[in-house]
């Protein structure tokens, strides 16, 4: 595929950008190559990438280096994650990969309004910030940690407003793992439009 031209010159911080597996959610085993943007507002006291929060301490990249990056891989499932993606506007990062050919998936709390063209969406609003209804629609695929046995009841509010065929995901919190996962595999078989997501990749040890 041939490199994409400077002429795509937004910014937009990256903490980090590598190729791996996708570790969780309907698409996990999958080839992906992710690109994690620094800046996030929500505040999750669970949250294992705290030092993407902090927009300022990334550098910016020129969304065609990004590209770029991604086309050295053979793959074309690109992840934009954060951080909280949604706090910049991903409409250049979108249509320079589609471009180059890449699927779009993201994974947001969806806090911020949804920007870019998405072939999947991964929704996963948390507690500590009210996402905008206006994600709804676009969800693929709904994701909620469970970090309490109150979630569950949180889970549900958002399963209510999801569009038909959105994938219903219910995963534990890593910490929580031991604690929440036997209530999880238990609230699954009584409601089995909700299935279990795992953080595969650190079971596997993948970066």
């Amino acid at each position: 595929m041939k490199a994409i031209s400077a002429q795509h010159e937004t910014l937009l911080p990256v903490m980090e950008a590598f190729y791996t597996i996708q570790g969780e959610g309907h698409w996990q085993g999958h080839a992906a190559y992710f690109i994690r943007l620094g800046g996030c507002d929500v505040g999750c006291v669970w949250c294992d990438v705290k030092e993407s929060w902090d927009a300022e301490a990334h550098p910016k990249v020129p969304v065609a280096q990004l590209v770029n990056q991604a086309l050295q891989h053979p793959a074309r499932i690109a992840v934009v994650t954060g951080g909280e993606p949604l706090m910049h506007n991903l409409d250049d990062l979108t249509a320079a990969l589609r471009a180059a050919g890449f699927r779009t998936h993201i994974e947001t709390s969806g806090t911020h309004p949804l920007s870019g063209t998405w072939d999947w969406v991964c929704f996963s609003p948390k507690k500590f910030m009210k996402p905008q209804p206006n994600i709804y629609a676009h969800a693929n695929e709904l994701k909620v940690i469970i970090y309490h046995k109150s979630d569950f009841d949180f889970a549900e509010q958002f399963a209510a407003q999801m569009p038909a065929g959105c994938r219903l995901l219910l995963q534990p919190e890593w910490e929580k793992s031991v604690q929440m996962m036997p209530l999880i595999v238990d609230y699954v078989k009584k409601y089995p439009k909700w299935q279990i997501s795992l953080q595969t990749h650190k079971f596997m040890a993948i970066p």
